[in-house]
């Protein structure tokens, strides 16, 4: 019972980082499209960006393995 509770946690906590690159990304192509000769800093922030969100993603991956073994 236990370890389905942690896979229901994470999939709980993959919905921010999921919401998260998605503004990311559509406020990025809008920009892109707003602004076509600032296109290469805004993709460059962009994946600057979408890096660190994914790695709030993957800290609550390894979270719940680490919580489901000390129990």
């Amino acid at each position: 019972m236990e370890g389905s509770l942690n896979a229901i946690g994470y999939g709980l906590s993959a919905i921010g980082p999921g919401i998260g690159i998605g503004i990311l990304i559509g406020k990025a192509v809008e920009a892109m499209a707003r602004q076509p000769e600032a296109a290469g800093m805004v993709r460059t922030n962009m994946f600057i960006g979408i890096a660190i969100v994914e790695a709030l993603a993957l800290l609550g991956f390894v979270l719940a393995f680490a919580l489901a073994g000390g129990g």
